[in-house]
Formats: C-alpha cells, structure tokens, sequence
C-alpha cells in the first residue's frame, strides 16, 4: 500500500486509513482481529477512533478506543501503526454529557487522560479536536494543545470538523509562536454529494470547491470520512447509503462509476475510493470502515488505481 508523509511531523501513514467507529459493538475484538491483521499485512498502518465512540450505542462508549487497544496488543501491531483518536465533542445527550466549555484545558485533559488509558498507550500519535466551539481564541487552543504535546500526552494535532479559517488562523498563531499548528484535517468526503437530512449534525463539515482550494493552498492533507458513502456506490447499495446519499445528482454519478468501473476491471466502490485519491493537487486519506474480509480487500485494491484528472472531473459530471 502506497503511504504519505504528513508534512510537518515524522509521521508516515498509509493512504487508506481504518475507521474503528464500530470496533467494540458493530463488531467484537476477536472478530476484528483478522481484519486488522489483513490491514496491516497489505501495509496499512493508519486507525482512526474517537473517545465519543461509540456513545450512541448502549454501552458503546469508550468501546472503540478500548477494542482497537487490544486488537492491535493482541496482534503485536502496537508499535507499527498510528493511532489516531479525537476528543473536544460537544454535548451528545444524556449518553455523552459535556460542559459548554468542552475545549477548555481541563476537559481536554480528561478526555486525553481516559483516551491513552483506554488505547492501552503512552503516547497518542495524532490527536484531533472533534469540533471547534467557534469562541475560544484559536491561539488558546493551540497552546492548551501544545502543552499536552510538551507534557508527552500527545504527539501532533489535527483539527476534525472545522472550518479552513479556522484551521487557517490556528496554524498561522502556532507558526509565529513557534508552536505546533495543526498537520490535517478530517472532514466528510466522497464522489457523493451528501443530502442535507433533518437529523444531520450541523456541524459536520464535508469537502467542497472552496474547501479544496484552501487545502491545494496550504498543503494541509485531508483525512475524508464516508468516503465510499455509506455503500452508495456499491453493487448492492446499503439502505443507509441510500438514504444519506440517494439524488438525481448521485444517481449520475454512480451511474458513470458503474461505466468506468466495467471498462477499468474494477468495482464502482473501488471508483469512488480511487476518485478521492487522484484528486489533483490535494493529499487525502480515505477513511473506511468494514467489518468483513472481503469488502477490506476491496478497498485495499483501490489504493493501486490511478485516474487521470480527467475521469476525476468526468466521475462529478464534466467533460471526459
């Protein structure tokens, strides 16, 4: 598997990265054993969770971060991945209870605190805020967020969820500053273009025009979360795939992922992950998230399809 440099950092991930959202209740330890391990044989070396996950589920909190702990002790992988998790969510209901200060110095210790706790690990590899609270100063942040990096808590930082301009003064503070700024930013992407549900959370973030062109601009990679679009694309479309992601505009472009897949000896799901990594100019991880062999080999085999920027730009409907 082909792997990117994470500018800034010593860190060298691979270009796919495992989602463990659902380690710990979608799917037990012992089940995800053999998953991580295909992952890490083919060269995977990158897994995302989170401290929230999984809170919606009953007894699913802190579940994923302890599962992907013991999967990878288990396994002997520890010291061979990054480990990825995020803290600093907002208020989740009675099932994740949060001041409104969640960035505050304290909170932030204490989700740090119970995630290296949890992860079984000394040290988190890369530590992502959640969500902004849109008021704290984004200096604050960053020196609350580099005090944990000196009190060797954490090693570098990423931003989940936030606005580029946000990112954008964060990172030009920590740069005067001499500090640690922030190296990526996880937000939703994918070929689809995701409906604008009743339920949605409001401050999820996903990749658009403007959000591309700052990202080309700063070189900052982007770690894209539904990247195959809860299965839209896939042969048999998952009904939640449907639901996020079923429009006319969708519907051409699976449509048109169908074609380039029969003429490339791949699948549609494979199209959608590849069309992710040949966007030019810009650096992204596709996060997945699997609970079966088979559907992980699939995607593992779109890290090695190469389009042109033309099929990028014929897959969201230009010209070919």
């Amino acid at each position: 598997m082909k792997t990117i440099h994470l500018p800034g950092t010593a860190l060298t991930v691979s270009v796919l990265g495992f989602g463990a959202a659902d380690m710990g209740t979608g799917i037990s330890v012992e089940d995800a054993l053999p998953l991580v391990a295909d992952f890490v044989e083919a060269g995977g070396s990158f897994f995302d969770t989170a401290h929230c996950y999984a809170f919606w589920k009953k007894g699913g909190l802190g579940a994923s971060e302890r599962a992907l702990g013991v999967a990878l002790r288990q396994l002997g992988h520890s010291d061979k991945v990054i480990i990825a998790t995020k803290g600093g969510h907002p208020d989740g209901g009675a099932d994740y209870r949060r001041p409104d200060d969640f960035l505050a110095e304290n909170v932030m210790a204490g989700d740090i605190e119970s995630s290296l706790f949890r992860l079984g690990v000394e040290a988190i590899d890369l530590y992502y805020l959640h969500r902004d609270d849109g008021k704290t100063p984004a200096g604050e942040v960053i020196e609350r967020l580099n005090g944990f990096i000196r009190r060797g808590w954490i090693r570098y930082i990423g931003a989940s969820n936030w606005s580029v301009e946000r990112i954008g003064e964060a990172n030009d503070y920590a740069e005067a500053n001499g500090l640690h700024g922030f190296v990526v930013s996880q937000i939703g992407g994918s070929l689809a273009v995701a409906n604008q549900m009743p339920t949605a959370d409001p401050t999820n973030r996903f990749l658009d025009a403007a959000t591309a062109a700052w990202h080309r601009q700063s070189s900052v990679p982007i770690v894209a979360y539904s990247a195959t679009a809860n299965g839209y694309f896939s042969k048999q479309p998952t009904p939640l795939g449907e639901t996020l992601n079923d429009n006319g505009e969708n519907q051409a472009r699976r449509d048109r992922a169908r074609q380039l897949a029969a003429q490339t000896g791949c699948t549609p799901t494979q199209i959608t992950v590849a069309y992710l990594l040949n966007q030019p100019g810009l650096s992204i991880i596709p996060l997945f998230s699997t609970t079966r062999r088979e559907h992980l080999a699939e995607i593992i085999g779109a890290g090695a399809i190469a389009l042109s920027g033309e099929q990028v730009n014929w897959l969201r409907g230009g010209a070919l």
